[in-house]
């Protein structure tokens, strides 16, 4: 399954900017696994001094990034989990904003986020690996936009890209 293969019902605009920017290239799980290598070898290279750095007031840091990052796929995860399991209540979206507040990331270590960063993606990559077909196609609402399982994979990876542009264009 490639995002061009996703049905416009599928999802909403809201979600769809991020399912954009995925490439067509490799299949949902394939691009799961090799998504995550590719922003921990930039990460990686990214001078030590920048990963506290803000380019603005009020805006987050490369590591605020990572950990809102490792927050929003284990919802997104979630969400795909309890649409795959057929379950019909809406879910709520969530305060990205006092998430950051709250998590603290700047006082963990670079590496400490990459690794965690690395555990929830084995795991997402096992989630989206045990759905069949007709689970990955089951569609719910989160933050009040339908959306379907298999989309969900997407937006996993089309955040992260998102945000590994915000690196490129406004940290290095």
């Amino acid at each position: 399954m490639r995002p061009s293969q996703l049905q416009q019902e599928e999802y909403d605009t809201y979600f769809g900017n991020y399912i954009s920017q995925v490439s067509n290239e490799y299949t949902l799980v394939e691009e799961l696994e090799i998504s995550v290598h590719r922003l921990v070898k930039f990460v990686q290279n990214i001078p030590l001094d920048k990963f506290d750095y803000r380019y603005d007031e009020g805006k987050w840091t490369i590591k605020d990034i990572i950990q809102h990052l490792i927050d929003a796929e284990r919802i997104f995860a979630y969400r795909a989990l309890r649409f795959a399991r057929n379950d019909k209540t809406a879910l709520s979206s969530f305060d990205e904003n006092d998430y950051v507040v709250h998590a603290n990331a700047n006082k963990r270590s670079i590496q400490d986020l990459l690794t965690e960063l690395l555990i929830v993606r084995q795991s997402s990559i096992a989630l989206f690996k045990s759905f069949n077909e007709v689970e990955s196609l089951r569609i719910g609402i989160a933050s009040d936009n339908p959306i379907s399982v298999r989309a969900l994979g997407f937006v996993i990876i089309g955040h992260q890209n998102h945000h590994q542009r915000v690196f490129e264009e406004r940290y290095l």
